[in-house]
């Protein structure tokens, strides 16, 4: 059977808008259809022209049902022949849904895939059970631990002996770095407009005096660490890429997919799961970390994220390295859920391919995913 390496050409989004606010009356498939048009709209310009589209991939993991990726493959003026297939692979189904279209074409397609994620906080709809309404299904059946995601975060700052020092300094280290970035110009190509909202909401300046201010909010005992501040913002937002059979790319510039890991892990410390994914995908490669020049992981919690860098030997009292989210992360962007590890992928594309880096660097993404799993993915640039 053929084997085509997959090359992302193309990577737009949306500003990410804290929910309730800018974005909070458009819908996820509108989202994701101004991340799709804009993404097909690069494609185009490099590749020279149109390519058939084999599969429009999104990640959802709170939108109305209905298969989200057909609707936004339809709204984004998509041919009818186009299938679209929507992953809940919760906060990494954007990076899930990558890798599937990557699957896709490594199996023998020719035809370019379209592939992210989008989430509408805003209006995502309430659901009910059982006579009952209720904010988000069960991570884990009954007899497993099932914790929400920031009293996880909570209990490996406790584990890891991670200070409520430590988190705010992080927190406040990606907003300055996406202030710096967005001053900079760095996210200027991979935004789309939305209806004249151009810049994210979150990125704002935060000293880690300002931080201390913030009460705990999910320690159920004194000694909370956890707080809003040094946690994400629940999110709207969209990201897409545009992906072709390396072949087939000409001299279009990109990332090519190395190799990627999606594991299990304990459902009672979900956010641990990106060591494990990396470790597997280290392994299997051979690839040392010290070889990776970019890294993108999901902040949702600055309690998690420093204990997963920690974990991989990025973090020390002494601080992060700074190949990882060099210029912020979601700290201070924002966390759309099923967009985040799309998002990862928009990042790294601007970081190395927009932003010069030669042919070969690699670069990671990676998230933590709710009922305990991890995903990785590697890629390297190709020019």
């Amino acid at each position: 059977m053929p084997n085509h390496a997959a090359t992302v050409i193309a990577a737009r989004r949306t500003p990410i808008a804290t929910v309730g606010q800018r974005l909070a009356a458009m819908g996820v498939e509108s989202l994701a259809a101004l991340s799709i048009g804009a993404t097909l709209g690069d494609a185009r310009r490099v590749l020279g022209g149109d390519r058939p589209i084999g599969d429009v991939i999104l990640g959802n993991c709170m939108g109305p049902g209905g298969n989200t990726a057909r609707v936004a493959s339809l709204a984004a003026g998509l041919d009818l022949s186009v299938p679209g297939m929507t992953v809940d692979r919760q906060c990494g189904s954007g990076l899930a849904a990558i890798l599937v279209a990557a699957e896709q074409i490594r199996a023998g397609s020719r035809r370019m895939r379209v592939a992210g994620g989008a989430e509408s906080a805003s209006t995502a709809p309430t659901r009910i059970s059982h006579d009952q309404t209720y904010t988000r299904a069960a991570f884990a059946p009954e007899g497993f631990p099932d914790p929400d995601m920031g009293p996880a975060a909570e209990a490996l700052a406790r584990s890891h002996g991670i200070s409520r020092g430590e988190q705010d300094y992080y927190a406040a280290r990606s907003h300055a770095r996406a202030i710096a970035a967005r001053n900079a110009g760095r996210f200027d190509e991979e935004i789309v407009a939305v209806n004249q909202v151009v810049a994210d909401d979150g990125p704002r300046p935060m000293s880690t005096a300002t931080l201390a201010r913030f009460a705990p909010v999910f320690a159920s005992a004194p000694g909370g660490t956890v707080t809003a501040g040094n946690s994400c913002r629940i999110s709207d937002g969209g990201a897409a890429v545009a992906l072709v059979p390396d072949a087939d790319r000409g001299a279009a510039p990109g990332l090519t997919l190395v190799a990627s890991a999606t594991v299990g892990c304990d459902p009672a410390t979900p956010g641990l799961g990106p060591v494990f994914a990396l470790e597997k995908l280290l392994t299997e490669t051979g690839i040392a970390l010290d070889d990776i020049d970019a890294i993108e992981i999901v902040e949702a919690f600055a309690a998690q994220t420093l204990a997963v860098l920690t974990e991989l030997g990025l973090a020390t009292p002494n601080g992060v390295d700074d190949r990882v989210c060099a210029d912020g992360g979601a700290l201070a962007l924002g966390h759309p859920w099923g967009a985040s590890g799309a998002v990862s992928v928009v990042r790294l594309f601007s970081r190395l391919v927009r932003g010069g880096a030669p042919a070969g660097t690699l670069g990671l993404a990676t998230a933590a995913i709710g009922g305990g799993m991890g995903v990785a993915a590697l890629f390297r640039v190709v020019r």
